[in-house]
């Protein structure tokens, strides 16, 4: 069992890290199978949460109002991890969050990982549900606030050191760490039928948006047509 790592978890307005952006990081760094430093912080997203991530995770658009911009907080995220193995559930689902927000201000961020749902899939076939929530019922692992970054982190911490106490003497190979990848797809630019489209609504709204046709990608022009048919 590692007796030094973090395990992490983020808060997203969306599943698409191409397209959606990160609310919340919540992680904790264990040395020696104690946890001696927490990362706790919202980030203020570009863009507001919608109604079905506030009753998901709770997270409201007046709790993120004062946060600090995604590039002030990855930063300083990046610097918590130091050369850490992350441990998360599905943790490929962070780390692809992660890294693009890294990318967008050029940073790096190359990780090896463990994760404790593909853990749970070979050694739990039986449990119908492979979930965070569902293994911490499974395992009586207490989760005061579930679907809020930290307190998942800590969860997970706990279900890994689990599992790892019962199973990793039977199966070692399963908890060995392994580089995380998550490949950064070219973003796509607009169709012209998104432009001509953004055109008019900007048009008929009247609003003073800064934009160009040229650069614009399919993705931002998705979200700003969303926001002004929803103003």
């Amino acid at each position: 069992m590692l007796r030094s790592y973090i395990a992490f978890d983020v808060e997203t307005t969306g599943l698409n890290p191409l397209e959606n952006e990160i609310i919340e990081i919540g992680a904790l760094k264990v040395r020696d199978g104690k946890v001696a430093e927490r990362f706790m912080e919202f980030i203020k997203p570009t863009v507001s949460i919608s109604p079905a991530i506030t009753s998901l995770t709770g997270i409201t658009n007046e709790m993120v109002a004062e946060a600090r911009p995604r590039c002030s907080v990855v930063t300083d995220f990046l610097d918590f991890c130091e050369e850490d193995i992350l441990i998360g559930h599905n943790v490929s689902f962070d780390y692809s969050f992660m890294k693009c927000s890294a990318a967008a201000d050029g940073l790096p961020f190359e990780k090896m990982g463990i994760d404790t749902l593909k853990i749970a899939q070979k050694v739990h076939k039986d449990l119908k549900s492979k979930s965070l929530g569902s293994l911490c019922d499974y395992y009586h692992i207490e989760n005061k606030s579930a679907h809020r970054a930290y307190h998942d982190a800590l969860a997970t911490a706990k279900l890994y050191q689990t599992l790892a106490h019962y199973f990793e003497e039977k199966d070692p190979k399963i908890f060995k760490p392994v580089q995380l990848t998550y490949k950064i797809k070219k973003p796509q630019p607009a169709t012209p039928k998104q432009v001509a489209f953004l055109e008019n609504l900007i048009r008929k709204k009247r609003a003073s948006i800064k934009w160009d046709p040229k650069t614009i990608t399919r993705s931002e022009a998705s979200r700003l047509i969303e926001d002004l048919l929803k103003g």
